[in-house]
């Protein structure tokens, strides 16, 4: 196989393909003992597998060995027997805790049942967590078993968790272990070991040049923890030297090592260190002080009658609602911030060591917790760093909560336009050269000073991802004090994939920052000032790939979170994440916004979920969105190739949601003939914008149905949920929660649905066959074009530049507070087709946003056109925000707007003057 001929689900795939290997070897070597197998085939499997197996602690050597003796021996019925063992340890995770799993002689009762079930409300889970630890050495493999052995030694009764050693003694090897083995946490390198790996795997080569990483004289134990840090971050990485391990450690290159040792004359120091470092992430400060609270006596005097649960349980009348819960949740209810709690407005103890380690895990210097919804996150980012007046560049089809923040603040929005998907009825992204074409004209005009913000969706509700780190320096290299706010609301866990990391704005901060501090960045900016010229045009600017002045920068970033919606945590749990070099400055703002929109009573539970939710990503978070990627993958592949759902529906691919002009890698899609793994990772890194995979839109009109219908029937007929729509598609998405059942069970619904259009059509004659081609016509063909945003009415333009679009949207907001100075105007008939000919001219008093598509097609202020004036009208959604059908349009009375303007036009003569 070529060095570059991996196919991207090959390589994706590979976590489940290993499972689903051992259940095929499992069935042929049931095969082969009823004697209807091939002994030869059951051998190719093993070989196969074993390559894989080597980055895996367990079945481990000892069992690989004895299966594959047995099968040399033909013992058909062992291999069988100790095949299925395999194969079902793996299945039930069972090696994890069962100690016996890992014996060769263990034969498991036929009582036995593993332990797969969640525990029940009043039991304690008593086993250890279970992790590996990667072992990088330059030691010949003979000795690997006996070194093994002494690991184990060194365990235990009172460690908190057990881990397992995976031996591999190569560069190459370590990286594709910490690809492959989403178990591993914890690394020890071993200074000595050489670059290329013992196999002749060109496949596990090519999984490694598309990351950059590629043969050279230094395969560094240093040189790789750098590596292991890009891929994993959270990995502890610790580091054995026979020689100047005081220089080592002081090593700017270093800094991914949590701990330096002198070869290994520290065994059991080195033992003790990894426990720690695993302890410091499964520390969760605040749930472990609330489980502690929940254990002591307390008598509550305060308001909060549900704490403790006496007013539940000793209830004839509303004990079915603690019995639903459990005691432990209102144990731990309390409306006090002492006795161990803290408080989320004023953290100094718990909840504050939370949000820094919080801060650790998602790559940031400040996280906040919110209890509100990233709703809140947004209104508290937006309120903290803009002022009155600030002009914010801001996605016009960004989540309504970003145009509320704007009327909080004061601040005028310049809305910028994404790209549009007219046939599926949504908008993509704002593509860079919008961005950057708003900056220049702000500067031509003499008002860069005033912008503020850049205020981005990423990745967007259909799953459209920014070339983070290109939007921000560009942006940089026009106004070096930029501050950039990104609404991640729906991609959280992408911190902990290093396929999407790039792509957040956290992982793409943290590579400014390194590039700032390379002296290769000056250098790269002074050769392109010498290309551009002193004084370049805009053409030239916009053509090319800027480069910020380094010496200028003032990196701030900003990342909003949803944490319920990508990871464990309770509904409205959110993070404020920061990276701002000037936070000092607006510190003091961030107080005041968490003090205007956090509840004075934030949930406990709420609070304790963040932290957990913490815990897991940083533990299992590589492996959790690796199989979210995969199960997206399976859906994709499972709808578009299958015989009869492919003629009513498809899942949409890079190439149907983002136009070629965008892709500049020529990247199609993930499940394309001929696809590879080198294809997605040069997209990731190139295309201005890249599709999280986790994301799938899925068309619904060709079957007939518009995305509200076909998203009420998959919800009350067969218990599907999805959360989007838009006129003709419905959004799919995997997360850590899902499993290849949930996946069986939507193709099993998907191929019932096709079934009873099938038979509709044959049964139902000509009619029903015009009938359904008219419906599809409608949903798919005959689709409303999309509104662009009009302009802000001149009147709430106040210092207003005469190129650039911002307006004052509090002003027009809060004016519609008096009734007396707004009017309703019936969407339908000859008035608002009179008032869009000769006016005067229709302000809307509100924001209207329709669901779906969900974006405001108005927004107070704006100048309402025939353009979105027909796009409302041939809406057939049930829900428009906004807008009361009986009464129509709700606007801003022309006289009034007069009489606004008026002090606005007296104020300009005087400055003509």
């Amino acid at each position: 196989m070529s060095n570059r001929n991996v196919q991207i689900d090959q390589f994706l795939l590979l976590h489940s393909a290993r499972a689903d290997k051992w259940r095929e070897l499992t069935t042929m070597a049931d095969a082969w003992a009823k004697q209807q197998g091939d002994r030869l085939k059951l051998e190719a499997i093993l070989s196969a597998l074993e390559a894989m197996e080597e980055y895996h602690a367990y079945p481990g050597p000892q069992l690989l060995a004895a299966l594959r003796e047995s099968i040399a021996a033909n013992d058909a019925g062992g291999a069988a027997r100790l095949a299925r063992r395999i194969s079902n340890g793996l299945l039930t995770d069972a090696y994890r805790s069962r100690s016996a799993e890992w014996d060769v002689h263990d034969e498991i009762s036929a009582s036995e049942v593993p332990d797969i079930l969640p525990p029940s409300a009043n039991e304690a889970s008593e086993r250890r967590p279970y992790f590996e630890v990667l072992f990088v050495n330059s030691q010949p493999a003979a000795r690997w078993p006996a070194f093994a052995r002494e690991i184990r030694r060194l365990r235990r009764r009172e460690d908190a968790f057990i881990y397992e050693p995976v031996m591999v003694g190569s560069f190459e090897d370590a990286i594709c272990a910490t690809i492959l083995n989403p178990n591993i946490v914890a690394v020890v390198l071993a200074e000595g070991f050489p670059y290329r790996s013992r196999h002749d795997a060109p496949i596990l080569r090519s999984v490694l040049d598309p990351l950059g990483e590629v043969e050279s004289a230094d395969a560094s134990a240093l040189r790789l923890s750098s590596a292991l840090r890009r891929l994993r971050p959270e990995l502890d990485v610790y580091l054995l030297s026979d020689r100047e391990v005081e220089k080592i450690a002081g090593d700017p290159n270093a800094k991914g090592v949590r701990r330096v040792f002198y070869a290994v004359e520290e065994m059991l120091e080195l033992h003790l260190a990894v426990l720690e470092g695993v302890y410091a992430r499964y520390e969760t400060p605040f749930f472990d002080n609330l489980k502690k609270y929940a254990r002591r006596p307390i008598g509550t005097f305060h308001a909060l009658p549900i704490a403790r649960g006496k007013s539940v349980f000793k209830s004839d009348w509303i004990r079915d609602f603690g019995e639903f819960y459990g005691l432990n949740l209102f144990l731990a209810e309390s409306s006090a911030t002492t006795g161990g709690l803290d408080s989320l407005l004023e953290p100094t103890g718990n909840i504050k060591r939370s949000q820094e380690m919080a801060a650790r895990a998602f790559g940031a210097d400040h996280v906040f917790f919110v209890t509100n919804g990233t709703s809140t996150s947004n209104k508290m980012a937006v309120q903290a760093l803009l002022a009155p007046g600030d002009i914010a560049v801001v996605d016009r089809n960004c989540h309504k909560s970003h145009h509320y923040g704007m009327v909080l603040s004061g601040a005028q929005p310049y809305y910028v336009e994404a790209f549009p998907m007219t046939e599926y009825s949504m908008y993509g992204a704002v593509p860079l050269a919008t961005i950057k074409r708003a900056l220049l004209t702000l500067k031509a005009e003499g008002r860069l000073d005033r912008l503020k913000l850049l205020d981005l969706t990423n990745c967007t509700f259909d799953g459209h991802m920014y070339n983070v780190r290109r939007v921000m320096e560009e942006c940089l290299a026009i106004k070096p004090d930029l501050i950039f706010l990104w609404d991640e609301a729906w991609s959280g866990f992408a911190r902990f994939s290093p396929f999407l990391r790039p792509r957040t704005a956290m992982g793409a901060a943290e590579e400014i920052e390194d590039w700032l501090r390379d002296p290769a960045s000056l250098k790269a900016f002074e050769a392109q000032k010498a290309q551009l010229g002193e004084n370049p045009g805009d053409d030239a600017l916009l053509a090319a790939r800027l480069i910020p002045d380094p010496r200028l920068v003032r990196l701030r970033v900003y990342q909003t979170n949803s944490t319920h919606k990508s990871m464990s945590a309770i509904r409205q749990g959110s993070m404020l994440l920061v990276k701002d070099v000037d936070f000092h400055t607006v510190a003091a703002q961030f107080r005041e916004a968490v003090f205007t929109h956090a509840s004075t009573s934030p949930n406990q539970q709420l609070i304790a979920s963040l932290d957990v939710a913490r815990r897991q990503m940083e533990l299992e978070g590589y492996g959790l969105v690796m199989n979210a990627i995969e199960i997206a993958l399976k859906i994709r592949r499972s709808v578009n190739e299958h015989k009869l759902i492919s003629k009513y529906f498809k899942a949409l691919d890079a190439d149907d949601m983002i136009p070629k002009s965008y892709r500049q890698s020529g990247f199609e899609g993930y499940i394309r003939e001929g696809t590879t793994w080198a294809d997605a990772a040069k997209a990731m890194h190139e295309d201005e914008f890249y599709l999280d995979p986790t994301r799938i839109t899925l068309v619904c009109g060709t079957a007939g149905f518009d995305g509200t219908q076909f998203k009420g029937l998959l919800a009350e007929k067969y218990g599907i949920q999805l959360n989007k729509t838009s006129r003709n598609s419905v959004l799919l998405q995997s997360n850590i929660n899902n499993t290849r059942s949930d996946v069986a069970h939507l193709i099993r619904v998907l191929v019932e649905i096709c079934q009873s259009i099938e038979e509709r059509l044959s049964d139902g004659g000509e009619g029903e066959r015009t009938a359904f081609a008219a419906r599809v016509k409608s949903l798919m063909t005959d689709v409303p074009d999309l509104p662009n945003f009009s302009h802000f009415h001149e009147a709430f333009r106040h210092d207003a530049g005469r190129d650039t679009p911002e307006g004052d949207i509090r002003t027009a907001f809060f004016k519609a507070y008096d009734a007396s100075v707004c009017e309703y105007v019936p969407l339908f008939g000859a008035e608002c087709d009179k008032r869009l000919k000769d006016g005067p001219e229709m302000v809307s008093a509100n924001f209207v946003i329709p669901y779906p598509p969900g974006f405001p097609i108005m927004v107070p202020g704006q100048v309402l056109t025939q353009e979105t004036i027909d796009f409302m009208r041939k809406l057939d959604v049930k829900e428009i925000h906004g807008f009361e059908k009986a009464r129509g349009l709700k606007l801003i009375r022309s006289d009034a707007i007069a009489v606004a303007e008026r002090p606005r036009k007296s104020k300009d003569d005087k400055r003509s003057h």
